[in-house]
């Protein structure tokens, strides 16, 4: 990770120059940095008791109501949602931008609109022409491209040129909205989205997680937008994540919660203007008051929290960390959802520094402990599918683009390979895959949510055939439902002659129909989230209520690593920095399987305690 130094300077003058230069990339004061109080003890405690620890990590999102129900009577969100409307009635677009977390936030909802329009045209084929121009107002921006659904770009966050020219080459129309979106508010590339829409003289929205006033405080290039009149900031603090700094969970629940409501709002009173009541019916979903919809999701918390839901998310916890503790592997067969699944799976990797997902070409690379396949389509047409129904938007950026923009001399002499062609390279599809069930233990689980679930255990579903053929060479085969209508035949675990299902893990949860299926993609969020932290957290991945194995790819995840390091090693920031840098040079001739599973904080922490 290049900061203003030469790659050849020592660990501790690199050290040197990140704290005497970089101080805008230093965030511990920030609140998605801090540590919440109710998960201290949470490492502790799921080593003992999963269930207790899932209430601990349930609790926290306690804190996203009042937020919400604030923010859905603001005159920003009005304004928000005013904007997306004129957008979509008036032949624009509606782009969110976003990096990591939330650029694959922003591609959910592009994809959402995509697959809600797809959907309307087989329901009312003589509006086919309208909702094939409506699936093509939405345009998703995520920092390094959608190879970024996949694993990071490193140091793409950390330049305001990168998402500047991103969100330019993507198209920006005179009657378009921005919708930019950081959880933590500092990001540089969602930042320089926000310029190049300020630059069209477009409708401008910038959604973030910390006081507006601290981060212009703090931070300069926050400040410079924060203060702009042309921005309407929509702040949506609602304190520490469960996590210290994981802003994948609380603070990107509430930002898909309320760009969401906004978008179905206006897609709703679009609809209600073109379309007969006869057709409006026709496409099946609830209209919901904005009050209505936050009384859903309080209603979708606490069922999460029922008894019989915590024992069976613990039971699941159990189960994956069990297999992973023997080297075993997972892999998840989605239909509808499997962006969801795909976003918490990739996600795994920086937070808790296990193997990313890997392409065809990696051969030396470790194979992923989780993967998502699509059992109906190959590689290149799950990723299409994935989208929305479009191919990835890739960067296939020059050593003079990156000269231009700005960037490190890294990315100049040897650009990253980040491509369309890349990424179809990463095997999601129905290709045999080996890797995925060679070692013993290893299970394919198929994750269906809300209506997907009537159809499980059908024979004659072309979906659930699919995935019985992907899943016989695998030694279990589970069940992973959401749906609060299953029945007792659906929930065992046999259904049908042709397979035999270890089990089936089944959460009982009510999911409103809306037009993007917001409350659908929460409830798996949720869902998946808290399993997913959990069970590394019983793996020994976190310390406390601290990433204790996070990566450090960026110079955000530099200063986390730095005060992880302080933190656990109990010595001053400048010592931990340059532990820190020491260790990152070491790792530089680790064989790739080792630097693929140890974090860099870990490592510099055990430099530091065997002094």
């Amino acid at each position: 990770m290049e900061t203003s130094f030469q790659r050849s300077a020592t660990p501790l003058e690199k050290a040197e120059d990140f704290i005497k230069n970089e101080t805008q990339f230093h965030l511990g004061v920030l609140t998605t940095e801090q540590s919440h109080p109710k998960t201290r003890t949470l490492s502790q405690t799921l080593a003992v008791d999963v269930p207790a620890g899932m209430r601990q990590l349930y609790s926290v999102d306690d804190d996203l109501p009042p937020v919400l129900k604030k923010t859905i009577a603001s005159d920003e969100f009005a304004k928000l949602e005013e904007a997306i409307y004129q957008s979509l009635s008036k032949g624009g677009k509606v782009s969110f931008s976003g990096c990591g977390a939330t650029g694959r936030l922003s591609i959910l909802l592009d994809a959402a609109n995509k697959k809600f329009c797809r959907q309307s045209a087989l329901e009312l084929p003589n509006r086919a022409d309208f909702f094939k121009k409506l699936s093509l107002q939405t345009n998703a921006v995520m920092t390094g491209g959608d190879f970024a659904l996949i694993r990071s770009v490193e140091s793409f966050e950390d330049f305001i040129s990168f998402g500047k020219r991103q969100y330019q080459e993507s198209g920006i129309g005179p009657n378009d909205t921005l919708v930019a979106i950081s959880e933590g508010g500092e990001t540089s590339s969602v930042i320089g989205t926000i310029h190049a829409a300020l630059e069209a003289n477009i409708p401008t929205f910038f959604l973030f997680n910390n006081p507006s006033e601290l981060m212009a405080s703090r931070v300069e290039r926050s400040r410079v937008v924060i203060e702009d009149p042309r921005v309407t900031v929509v702040n949506l603090t609602t304190g520490p994540m469960a996590i210290a700094g994981s802003t994948r969970m609380q603070a990107t629940t509430i930002e898909l919660l309320v760009a969401g409501f906004a978008f179905e709002t206006a897609l709703t009173k679009l609809l209600r203007e073109v379309l007969t009541e006869r057709e409006f019916v026709a496409l099946g979903f609830e209209e919901k008051s904005l009050k209505e919809k936050a009384d859903a999701f309080d209603v979708m918390l606490s069922e999460i929290r029922s008894d019989e839901n915590v024992a069976t998310a613990a039971e699941y916890v159990d189960f994956e960390c069990d297999l992973y503790k023997k080297g075993g592997r997972v892999t998840y067969f989605a239909r509808d959802y499997s962006l969801d699944i795909f976003t918490d799976t990739t996600e795994r990797s920086p937070t808790f520094k296990i193997p990313p997902f890997r392409s065809l070409d990696e051969t030396d690379a470790p194979a992923p402990w989780a993967f998502v396949k699509d059992p109906q389509r190959s590689a290149k047409d799950a990723w299409i599918w994935l989208l929305g129904g479009v191919e990835p938007r890739c960067l296939e950026w020059t050593p003079d683009d990156y000269r231009a923009m700005g960037g490190t001399e890294a990315q100049i002499s040897d650009p990253p390979k980040i491509g369309r062609q890349t990424v179809y390279r990463f095997p999601i599809g129905n290709e045999k895959d080996p890797s995925r069930y060679e070692d013993v233990p290893n299970a394919a689980v198929a994750v269906l949510a809300d209506s997907e679930t009537k159809r499980w255990g059908d024979e004659n579903d072309e979906w659930f055939s699919a995935y019985t053929e992907c899943a016989k060479p695998f030694e279990r085969k589970i069940g992973f439902l959401l749906n609060n209508t299953l029945d007792d035949a659906r929930k065992g675990a046999t259904v049908s002659p042709s397979v035999a299902l270890a089990k089936v893990y089944a959460f009982n949860l009510a999911i409103p129909a809306t037009p993007l299926d917001v409350f659908g993609h929460v409830a798996l969020k949720l869902v998946l989230n808290n399993i997913s932290t959990a069970t590394m957290g019983k793996f020994g991945r976190l310390n406390g209520n601290w990433m204790a194995h996070v990566d450090a790819t960026n110079k955000k995840l530099i200063d986390r690593s730095v005060r992880l390091v302080s933190e656990i090693a109990k010595v001053d920031y400048k010592t931990a920095c340059v532990t820190l840098f020491e260790a990152l040079e070491e790792m530089e001739n680790w064989p790739l399987d080792r630097k693929k599973t140890i974090s860099p904080a870990a490592y510099a922490v055990e430099i530091l305690q065997k002094k």
